[in-house]
């Protein structure tokens, strides 16, 4: 008969003892477990509670929400345009209406305040610029895909340009919280300008030489007026002279930079 009771035979394996406690416990199941699982959780949920933050502020604060660029109205696109062409008929201040939300300080979106930032505009405004520009090669006989294409890029490097002209001027000013969509937006109101002045060419060609430079000394007032008063409202400290030359500079720029964008020519360089 078998006997349970015997001990194991030899070339057979010995099952596990039990493990001896060391002098403090095993820290993970033993009476302080709860303690120490709970402190590293709470630990874990800080480290990651604060980097959640800290990307969502810095995503906030350089990208804003998009959402916001598109608040608008029919009113506010008119009264908008009225500012961007004719700069020097704009009576109000040029400082953006700022409310608490959250606890922290934030802008109406453009639909209640008229110096606020939109995308809509902009958008719309490079989107005529490139029909209003393969309609003028049409009427001169030089339209194909290719060249709309190429005027298409030419848009868009020059879009790109004005951006990188504002960050610029920003960073040598010793500003850098205006968010990215901000200066994007800016940068695109030029295209309103620039379809005044490229219609006005299909129309009539000789009204081009006028509107041309009006639309230039427009479009350099508004960013001037709107850098001075909106995108340096936090610098505290600074050169006034060096300011100043910094915004004339900006403004002088932009002549050769719309007449670029201006001339309708099958190759896009000049």
């Amino acid at each position: 008969m078998y006997n349970n009771n015997m001990g194991p035979q030899p070339g057979m394996p010995r099952p596990p003892g039990n493990p001896q406690p060391g002098p403090f416990g095993n820290p993970f199941t033993g009476p302080a477990s709860g303690f120490i699982r709970g402190g590293l959780g709470a630990y874990g949920e800080r480290i990651l509670g604060s980097s959640s933050e800290y990307v969502q502020s810095n995503i906030t604060r350089y990208f804003s929400d998009p959402q916001y660029y598109f608040q608008v109205n029919d009113q506010y696109v008119r009264n908008k345009l009225k500012v961007v062409l004719f700069p020097f008929l704009h009576r109000g201040h040029w400082a953006r209406i700022s409310e608490p939300v959250g606890g922290r300080l934030s802008y109406k979106p453009p639909i209640y305040d008229i110096n606020a930032p939109d995308l809509y505009i902009p958008f719309m405004a490079f989107g005529t610029y490139v029909v209003l520009a393969g309609l003028s090669l049409g009427l001169n006989g030089k339209f194909s895909p290719e060249a709309l294409n190429w005027l298409f890029v030419k848009g868009l490097v020059g879009w790109f340009l004005q951006v990188m002209l504002l960050k610029v001027t920003l960073l040598s000013l010793g500003s850098a919280e205006a968010p990215l969509l901000d200066i994007v937006a800016y940068g695109g109101y030029a295209f309103a300008g620039l379809c005044l002045a490229g219609f006005a060419k299909i129309m009539w060609g000789y009204s081009y030489y006028a509107l041309m430079p009006w639309t230039c000394l427009c479009t350099g007032v508004f960013l001037v007026k709107t850098m001075k008063r909106v995108l340096f409202a936090e610098v505290r400290s600074y050169d006034s002279s060096r300011h100043h030359y910094l915004l004339l500079f900006l403004a002088l720029v932009q002549f050769p930079l719309l007449i670029w964008l201006g001339n309708i020519s099958v190759n896009w360089l000049f």
